[in-house]
Formats: structure tokens, C-alpha cells, sequence
């Protein structure tokens, strides 16, 4: 089974013990004991005099005695309440899908009844376009893609770089394969590419335009050969009804003609049914895009996440402050604002 882990990292801070931080309730006591504390009085006959005193420097600094305690009283709250870094990892695993993308470049993917931003182009081209984006959503599967017309190969493996896998869908043309339309051929290239894997589900998403006019493995049969490995094939039909203009080249330059579709829409539906897949009509891009997100949403990779923390003690960060404060003050206590009685 194809299982994608994906790590993801996040960095917290937080207080292990966040009730301590009440504490920080008895600054303005501290406060008030500090500096509005009324101490025994001597009684003078006038301080009048004594008020024109200008005060020393001693005296002016007096005041941070106080402050020393008090702020070391905080740091020593926030380390009772043990300041940690926190880190939290996310372990995504993924158990994807293995998909297999099949593509009909036969001579009638030139019709040109569709419009990709309001420009006409062929079939292919619009096609390559809306796979360019189903791709993209499939990030945790294994995609592979072959390609068809009067014979069918592997274009690109089964792979997990979908960067491959797009640089291949952008190299493709039209006729690459032939001009004949082998959707049998295809059904049992995929087959041979998805029988040996043990993925829990494997999923065929063929898109063609006609009928099956080539090779030599009949499409249904080629469709039980799937069914019996576990293989569920999507079937997309593209294409206006009816008659479509086609574009061919001419020695008198580029010339239209209109073809009348043969799609087997019958024989599509019945590949699907039995597979446990389902079919599909696009007759223009909206629908053609509605299909795929469709399909992206039946058939979704499971995930399973893991999360792992880890925490990195802080406190220290307080702490040491609060004890250089408390002996910064006993230091200036006992010498520089030491007082007699």
C-alpha cells in the first residue's frame, strides 16, 4: 500500500502551571506596603525648614529598594508558573490511491467542439488542461498515464512525482498513437500496470471519443480482466452529438470538414457498471470539469494523523532574574541605603 507521510511542525509558548499568574493580584498590595506604609514619626516642632532641603541622591534613589522587590516578586510568579516552548508535530499518513490515467490521441481528438478560455481548441487540448488540474488535487497518490490511438503504451509509470507525470500530459499530440482508436488495448496496458500493486484501491479513468475500431483484446473482456484484479474503471465520453468540424491539413493549408461521432457510449457504460466504476458524457469543458471533481471526490486517499509534543522548560528565564534582583537588593541594603536605627 502506497503510504505518504507528511510531517508538519508548529512552535507554542505557553505556562505549564498558568493559576500561579493570580499571584501577580498582590503587586498593588506590595505596592501599597512598599510605599504607603506609615512608619513610627518623630515629632518636630516645624518641618518647614526642612522641606527647602533639597534631597540627596541617596534619598531620590531610595525608592528603588522597592521597585527591586516588586519586580522580582513578578519574575518569581512567572517561574512558579513554568514558562515553557512548546513544539507540536503532526505526522500525516496517507494511504493513497493508485490511479492510472488513459487518453485517446486518435485522429478525432482533433474536433474542435470545445472552447478553452473562450478560444476554440481541439479536444486534447482541453483535456490536458482539466487532467493538469485533477493531477494537482491528487497529491498523495500514485498516478501513472497511458496513452491510446491504434495502439496503446505507458506513457509515464506509476509514480508519486506528479511534476513527471505533468511535463508528459503537456508533451502529448494528437496521433501520437495512431489514428485508430484501441480502447481494449488500453484497458489491458492499465491492467498490467495495476494487477501486481497492493494499494487498497486501483482505479482506471479512461477518456476517449469513439468507438474501439483497433487492436486485439476486446474492450468488455479487457474490462472483466480488471474487474477480477480489483481495477474499477471510471469511463469519460468526450465529444458534441452529432456532427463536429475538424480541422486537417491540406496542401492548399488548413481546411474543416465535419465528422459524425461514433462514440460507444453502450459499451462504456457496460466497462463501468461492472467494474464498479461509473460513466461519464462531457459534451463541454464545465461538464468535462464537473467529472473530474466528481471523481476526485468518490474516490479519496484516507489519512491518519499523529501528533507528537515536546516541551522545553522556560522557567529559568524568570528565575534567574528574580534571584539577581533579590541579591542586587540585599547588596544595596546592607551598603549603599543601609540605615541606623
Amino acid at each position: 500500500m502506497n503510504n505518504i507521510i507528511d510531517t508538519m511542525s508548529q512552535t507554542f509558548f505557553h505556562f505549564k502551571d498558568p493559576y500561579y499568574l493570580l499571584l501577580i493580584l498582590l503587586v498593588p498590595v506590595l505596592y501599597y506596603w512598599e510605599f504607603y506604609k506609615r512608619e513610627p514619626s518623630i515629632i518636630y516642632p516645624s518641618i518647614a525648614r526642612i522641606k527647602k532641603i533639597k534631597p540627596s541622591l541617596k534619598v531620590r534613589l531610595f525608592p528603588l529598594r522597592a521597585w527591586l522587590k516588586i519586580i522580582a516578586f513578578i519574575f518569581i510568579v512567572f517561574g512558579l508558573a513554568r514558562f515553557q516552548k512548546g513544539k507540536k508535530t503532526l505526522e500525516v499518513i496517507t494511504h493513497g490511491v493508485d490511479i492510472v490515467l488513459a487518453i485517446d490521441t486518435s485522429g478525432s481528438m482533433n474536433a474542435l467542439d470545445f472552447k478553452l478560455r473562450g478560444k476554440e481548441v481541439d479536444r486534447l487540448e482541453v483535456i490536458k488542461d482539466v487532467v493538469n488540474d485533477f493531477v494537482k488535487t491528487r497529491r498523495s497518490d500514485r498516478m501513472g498515464m497511458i496513452v491510446f490511438g491504434t495502439m496503446a503504451f505507458t506513457q509515464c509509470p506509476l509514480t508519486l512525482d506528479h511534476g513527471v507525470l505533468l511535463s508528459f500530459l503537456k508533451s502529448l499530440t494528437i496521433g501520437m498513437a495512431g489514428e485508430s482508436t484501441a480502447i481494449g488495448s488500453a484497458i489491458g496496458t492499465a491492467v498490467n500496470r495495476l494487477k501486481e500493486k497492493k494499494s487498497k484501491s486501483k482505479i482506471l479513468i479512461l477518456l476517449t471519443d469513439g468507438a474501439n475500431t483497433a487492436g486485439d483484446i476486446d474492450p468488455i473482456q479487457a474490462a472483466e480482466i480488471a474487474k477480477a484484479f480489483g481495477i474499477k474503471i471510471y469511463c469519460i465520453g468526450v465529444g458534441s452529438r452529432g456532427k463536429v468540424p475538424i480541422k486537417i491539413e491540406t496542401p492548399f493549408g488548413p481546411q474543416y470538414q465535419y465528422i459524425q461521432s461514433d462514440l460507444d457510449e453502450t459499451s462504456l457504460k457496460k466497462i463501468s457498471k461492472m467494474t464498479g466504476g461509473k460513466y461519464y458524457r462531457a459534451t463541454d469543458l464545465g461538464e468535462l470539469k464537473q467529472i473530474y471533481t466528481e471523481i476526485d471526490s468518490l474516490e479519496k486517499s484516507k489519512s491518519k494523523v499523529k501528533e507528537h509534543m515536546e516541551y522545553k522548560e522556560l522557567f529559568y528565564v524568570f528565575v534567574i532574574p528574580a534571584i539577581l534582583l533579590l541579591l542586587l537588593y540585599l547588596l544595596l541594603d546592607l551598603t549603599y541605603f543601609r540605615r541606623t536605627p
